[in-house]
């Protein structure tokens, strides 16, 4: 049973999480003149050392393991693949300033879970919450349509995350056990990557020790936030954590505007009008359904 205080420190550690993804992008544009492979591979492995040292602590190698056999570790090697073309799009919309793009795809991103749920998993919605999903989509045509920008970035970043968390839902492993198995898979390339730079002297790690520090941070960048996101999962009702995932694109739509100077077209603005209307229509649903008490039959 979840209590008063369990909940406050969910809270606190969900908010934290989408705040530290909602700040990514300044943290990224520290590394703009880095490849953006070598960005990925030196995520994915620093991310790796600081969760190896989680493991230990935890003493959790043995059930992770266990768990990562069969079935499970062929959907882990999906889900590392997924993971890696969304971070892989990430880094590079942030380096060619195109944060509002992506900004979008993770607005998006959450009705595009719903219309996995539906389709794959035969999970069913209110008609509230179709005609949220649908104004949605009407927003992204509208953007489609009028060369509003990148969309295809907001759409990569937005189906490679839908389909991980998908694919991870279904996974039987838990949060820890999982990202430090994707990591583990994702290793060998990272460590191709970086050998190769460095065989053509491109690399990128080395040259400049205040670089290399920020490069070593993005193992605490990465995994922090991730561990966060899943104990406040623990700690409190799914629906309100959901509604705190709008906190990271609109501080991200902040920064492309404010910070970075990204141009604001009408397209983007009426997209991002549809879009901020559908997942408010549906954050309001399903805040109301949450609240409505169950009648036995």
């Amino acid at each position: 049973m979840t209590t008063a205080s369990s909940a406050r420190t969910g809270l606190l550690l969900g908010i934290g999480a989408y705040i530290s993804w909602g700040i990514l992008p300044l943290y990224l544009k520290l590394l703009k003149g880095v490849p953006a492979l070598q960005v990925l591979a030196h995520r994915i492995l620093w991310s790796l050392l600081l969760l190896i040292v989680v493991v230990l602590v935890a003493r959790r190698g043995k059930a992770i393991i266990a768990a990562a056999r069969g079935r499970t570790l062929l959907l882990l090697c999906a889900s590392a693949a997924l993971i890696g073309v969304n971070w892989l799009v990430y880094i590079w919309s942030v380096q060619n300033n195109h944060v509002l793009e992506a900004s979008l795809g993770y607005f998006i991103n959450p009705l595009v879970n719903v219309g996995l749920g539906v389709a794959l998993l035969g999970e069913r919605i209110r008609r509230m919450q179709a005609v949220a999903v649908g104004i949605a989509a009407i927003g992204v045509v509208v953007l489609a349509i009028n060369g509003g920008g990148a969309i295809g970035i907001s759409l990569a970043l937005a189906l490679s995350f839908g389909f991980y968390g998908f694919v991870r839902k279904i996974a039987a492993i838990d949060a820890l056990g999982g990202l430090t198995v994707e990591t583990l898979l994702l290793a060998a390339p990272a460590l191709f990557v970086l050998f190769q730079a460095s065989g053509n002297g491109t690399a990128a790690f080395g040259a400049d020790r205040h670089l290399d520090m920020l490069l070593i941070l993005a193992g605490a960048v990465t995994a922090a936030p991730l561990l966060m996101f899943a104990a406040a999962a623990r700690r409190m009702r799914y629906a309100t954590l959901g509604l705190l995932q709008y906190i990271a694109p609109t501080l991200q739509f902040a920064q492309a505007v404010l910070l970075f100077g990204e141009p604001l077209k009408p397209a983007h603005i009426v997209t991002f009008v549809l879009i901020w209307a559908g997942c408010a229509l549906y954050a309001f649903d399903s805040v109301r359904g949450s609240r409505t008490p169950v009648t036995a039959e």
